[in-house]
């Protein structure tokens, strides 16, 4: 245990609640990319900042399994979410699912499954700094075409604003959005007669936008005699690629890999990340997009239920050390008013005395958690 701690010199009685909901409970940001539904799903409306287009995004998707589509736009779009609680990796089982829109009409004799799958990746992060911020790092869920050659890592793609009058055509423009890309190749969002308004990001100002990730290989293929493209599904692994009742719609935190491509193990997550993972248009139907309508931990058991720690005892006197009571383990984080994390440590249960001498005066924050709910206080020496 380290012994350069601090907490507040008072009586205290804190209360711990367990998940209140197994969904998405906080959206942290949200760029889409180019696209046919953007600033449609969700809407803008003149005025709006990017605030008040996360706000609309979750009223979509937030606290429901299965709500109003949100669309990612075209290769890199993306949204981070959170929840109240830390999605476990419970051994052999999937632990959340990811709802969008796919559909699969036909299978074909190599099992390959045709309909409409717009594939998104998805990535994992658990709150190692138990700040509740997606600061911590990133982890990929290796998919089925992770490690295929046909995959590329490390993708850039920069789409670029169109001009005034391309936005308010009301017909369609083949070279509409030009993007290009890290790899020598560019190409453009075409804009159809369906989708009038503009696919640029109107919150956005700057005059392009940059995203970055993993490519997927296209999985488009024209139907026959005119008929409008097939969207093929990917084999798992992935967000919108097969139906919301699809047990391939489920994820397993197990499957998440590090930067370099080396599976981890992590023992839950608190933040989720999908962007779209295909960059590809398909003819009538436009852009492959990513939907996402809800994410959902499938390890959650039951409501909201209540469990408080009677009595959290901190001694006055704290010039030299610090006398922490509990009746139940927790766990410990200091950080200095900047939000410098300078003390991690263990709460057992009993008595927990702590030397102060080494700190000096000032303000601190403390944050106390169960791995569950954090706690924060203001403290002062």
């Amino acid at each position: 245990m380290k012994t350069n701690l601090l907490l507040i010199a008072c009586f205290c009685h804190i209360t711990l609640l367990t998940a209140t909901t197994p969904y998405i409970s906080k959206i942290f940001d949200f760029v889409p990319a180019p696209g046919q539904f953007t600033n449609i799903l969700p809407s803008y409306e003149e005025g709006n900042i990017k605030d008040s287009v996360i706000a609309k995004a979750y009223r979509s998707i937030a606290k429901t399994d299965n709500g109003t589509m949100i669309c990612l736009g075209a290769w890199g779009g993306y949204i981070v979410v959170g929840f109240d609680h830390t999605i476990p990796n419970v051994a052999d089982e999937k632990d959340f699912k990811i709802a969008g829109n796919a559909f699969v009409s036909y299978q074909t004799d190599s099992m390959r499954y045709g309909g409409s799958s717009e594939p998104g990746i998805v990535m994992v992060a658990y709150d190692t700094n138990k700040n509740g911020l997606p600061d911590d790092e990133w982890y990929e869920i290796a998919g089925s075409e992770y490690y295929k050659n046909s995959t590329i890592k490390d993708y850039e793609v920069t789409y670029y604003k169109p001009t005034t009058a391309q936005d308010s055509a009301v017909t369609a423009i083949d070279k509409y959005i030009r993007w290009k890309d890290n790899q020598g190749q560019s190409g453009y969002i075409c804009k159809n007669v369906l989708h009038k308004q503009s696919y640029y990001p109107l919150w956005i100002k700057s005059d392009s936008i940059t995203f970055k990730g993993t490519l997927l290989p296209q999985n488009g293929v024209p139907g026959t005699n005119g008929g409008n493209t097939i969207l093929y599904a990917f084999d798992w692994g992935y967000a919108d690629n097969f139906p919301n009742t699809d047990d391939r719609s489920h994820f397993d935190i197990e499957w998440a890999v590090d930067s370099t491509g080396n599976p981890v193990h992590l023992n839950g997550i608190d933040f989720i990340k999908v962007y779209t993972g295909v960059l590809q248009n398909n003819g009538f139907l436009g852009e492959c997009s990513t939907e996402i309508a809800g994410i959902t931990d499938l390890h959650y058991q039951s409501a909201t239920t209540e469990t408080t720690n009677p009595q959290l005892y901190v001694n006055t006197n704290i010039a030299t050390y610090l006398n922490i009571f509990s009746d139940k383990s927790l766990h410990g984080f200091l950080f200095t008013a900047a939000g410098i994390k300078i003390g991690d440590f263990a709460i057992t249960s009993g008595n927990n005395i702590l030397s102060t001498n080494s700190l000096p005066n000032g303000l601190y924050l403390l944050q106390i958690t169960d791995n569950q709910i954090h706690t924060n206080y203001k403290l002062i020496k």
